[in-house]
């Protein structure tokens, strides 16, 4: 029997489609991890985005890359060898220094050596090992997030449960000391414990991602609903509950492309939030181009009224 013949067609029938796809086992374990994934990385990339971090959430995404590959290694769960080296790396390029320039020079520093480690143990793993332990380079680059299995989804939902409760508790004071940390300071607000509490939640986050989308492509589902809802809301906390939504749409979306296409489910997410962000950003400087032509036509035809302003 062919592939073609061993999954189901897409046949335009929306709840007969699910319904088909919710019948295997890893697709069942797919969605519950993409959701759990989707809502922490709504919350967490927003203020990733608020906070300009983003180039620490690519260097984070390397650095998960090195632990996934030194696990495997060193002959341990790759997903203990990636939580690990990045929650020791979010906390070195947090403590370095709270302000943007020389906090760059830091994550740089950090990322020039991680990813030098990254390539040793990509070699020797290659290698020596050879992949016999069913994990590869190209899983902790590019996802697996159809392979998870049932413990994998548990691990996923209630790490992704601590790390979103986390943020929620912390959310207010956080915001606060991300859009005016000097005033926050001032106020008796934390705000260098909160950074590093953040880049920890930060890594945690990024480490669990990585099993769905993989190392290259963790940084399309963290920044890019969050950074699409940062330039469609107004206010903070609609902001994120829109990049959570965000988030879980173009998960939820791109398993059921790549279950019907054959596609690779995390190129499908990630494609879809590149497209989504392109969207949005294009909408918004269409509106804004015909807001100015239609002021310039308005003060043409009303030189009087102009003057008098």
């Amino acid at each position: 029997m062919g592939l073609e013949s061993a999954f189901p067609h897409f046949t335009w029938n929306l709840w007969l489609d699910i319904f088909r796809m919710f019948q295997y086992d890893f697709m069942r374990n797919a969605f519950l991890a993409g959701t759990a994934l989707s809502i922490v990385s709504g919350l967490v990339g927003y203020y990733v985005i608020v906070r300009h971090q983003a180039f620490a959430g690519e260097a984070l995404s390397d650095v998960a890359f090195t632990g996934a590959m030194g696990g495997a290694v060193l002959g341990f769960s790759p997903l203990a060898g990636t939580i690990v080296l990045t929650i020791a790396g979010s906390v070195a390029m947090g403590s370095f220094s709270q302000r943007i320039g020389e906090r760059d020079i830091a994550i740089g520093t950090v990322l020039a050596w991680v990813l030098g480690l990254g390539v040793l143990f990509l070699t020797l793993f290659t290698t020596h090992t050879g992949g016999s332990s069913g994990f590869s380079g190209v899983t902790a680059l590019f996802g697996s997030i159809l392979s998870i299995s049932n413990t994998q989804t548990i691990v996923i939902v209630i790490v992704a449960a601590l790390v979103g409760l986390t943020t929620l508790i912390i959310a207010r004071p956080l915001l606060f000391a991300s859009l005016d940390p000097d005033v926050a300071a001032a106020r008796g607000i934390p705000v260098r414990l909160l950074g590093l509490v953040f880049m920890v939640l930060l890594a945690v986050t990024v480490a669990e991602a990585m099993q769905a989308v993989g190392a290259l492509l963790v940084f399309a589902l963290l920044l890019l609903p969050a950074a699409t809802a940062h330039r469609l809301a107004m206010r903070p906390f609609t902001g994120l509950a829109l990049a959570v939504v965000f988030a879980l749409v173009l998960t939820w979306v791109g398993l059921m492309i790549g279950f019907y296409s054959g596609l690779p489910s995390s190129v499908c997410i990630s494609l879809l939030a590149f497209a989504g962000y392109v969207a949005v950003v294009g909408s918004i400087a269409l509106w804004q181009r015909l807001i100015i032509r239609r002021r310039g036509k308005y003060r043409n035809a009303h030189p009087a009224e102009n003057a008098l302003q």
